[in-house]
């Protein structure tokens, strides 16, 4: 039996039911192999007081230590942030944090690897408590991790050092791992291994019929990601407003979400454009079925599941060159 303990700072849970649900669909996929048993840590990052009084934070402390979370076992120790240091810190704290909680863990059923889903701040601190359990550990670079964090003056040499220390490397697309690889770290020491989509779920289904059920007619396009600059949904708006009689419905939430309600207004297309918010993961099949086609205009990606999940369910994807495109659409 191989047993994996698997590190993520981006894991579901009851606040964020869609927060990193890829590593949750991957690490459930994993744990359902034979001869493999994988235990979660999901740490939560919290602001110091007096910012953790927020509503929010509130709610992410109330989380319980240790659950069973989509047939897992999972963990959740908080760990503190600063704000205003660039995530300096996140790496010692979060270590600090985690040690008790691996050291349990080590002493109910050892664990031959250290599976990081994350490459920041998740990536440092697995490799650091490797050293202390003696097994290996494999990190995976997703997108954020790597162009924000890799980048950033105040951690991207954490991430460097992590990398160079790390027994084993992941990435979700070959342009993913020639970003790695600029960190300094051989390209050959980098494995390919992209974002899985689940299949009974995501698959074609009758494209008329969805349609009618959202109470769409006519052409739809669908526009799916984090309200958030990266992903380019004004520039998605900017075309469907030269596209007369298209619907476009954005999926996902963010602090955007009133600049491209503006935007539609000004483009006066708002009758033709739902901003829907956050959906259940469960309801994303239906609605990517429905869709002619699906667009997202982003900055950067790592490889993105939106174009995945769409493809699987037979939508075209109309999509920047950013990241891994080209690993899909060719």
């Amino acid at each position: 039996m191989l047993n994996v303990l698997t590190l993520s700072s981006l894991f579901p849970d009851a606040t964020r039911p869609n927060f990193g649900i890829f590593v949750e669909r991957q690490t459930a996929a994993l744990a359902m192999r034979p001869g493999i048993a994988v235990r979660v840590v999901a740490p939560i990052g919290l602001p110091v007081w007096p910012l953790a009084r927020s509503a929010r934070f509130r709610a992410q402390a109330a989380l319980p230590l240790r659950e069973s979370w989509a047939e897992l076992d999972v963990s959740r120790p908080r760990f503190p942030t600063i704000p205003g240091t660039a995530g300096r810190f996140h790496v010692p704290a979060l270590a600090r944090a985690l040690t008790p909680v691996l050291d349990r863990l080590w002493d109910e059923a050892r664990f031959d690897v250290i599976d990081a889903s994350f490459f920041f701040p998740d990536g440092p601190a697995a490799v650091a408590l490797g050293r202390r359990y003696g097994v290996p550990v494999s990190i995976k670079a997703r997108g954020a991790d790597i162009h924000l964090w890799g980048r950033a003056p105040a951690t991207r040499h954490q991430v460097a050092r992590a990398a160079m220390r790390a027994d084993g490397l992941l990435a979700v697309s070959d342009a993913m791992a020639d970003d790695v690889a600029a960190l300094g770290v051989s390209r050959h020491r980098i494995r390919v291994h992209h974002t899985g989509v689940d299949q009974s779920r995501f698959q074609p289904i009758d494209r008329e019929a969805a349609k009618q059920a959202l109470g769409v007619t006519g052409p739809l396009v669908v526009s799916l990601g984090a309200l958030i600059p990266r992903k380019g949904h004004g520039v998605v708006i900017d075309a469907v407003a030269r596209l007369p009689g298209v619907t476009l419905m954005i999926v996902g939430e963010g602090a955007e979400r009133a600049t491209l309600t503006a935007r539609a207004e000004r483009a006066g297309i708002a009758d033709r454009v739902r901003l829907i918010g956050a959906i259940p993961h469960a309801e994303l099949p239906p609605l990517l079925g429905a869709a002619d086609v699906m667009a997202l205009a982003s900055a950067s990606e790592g490889l993105a599941n939106a174009w995945v999940e769409s493809l699987a369910c037979g939508t075209p994807v109309v999509i920047t060159p950013a990241g891994g495109a080209g690993d899909v659409v060719t």
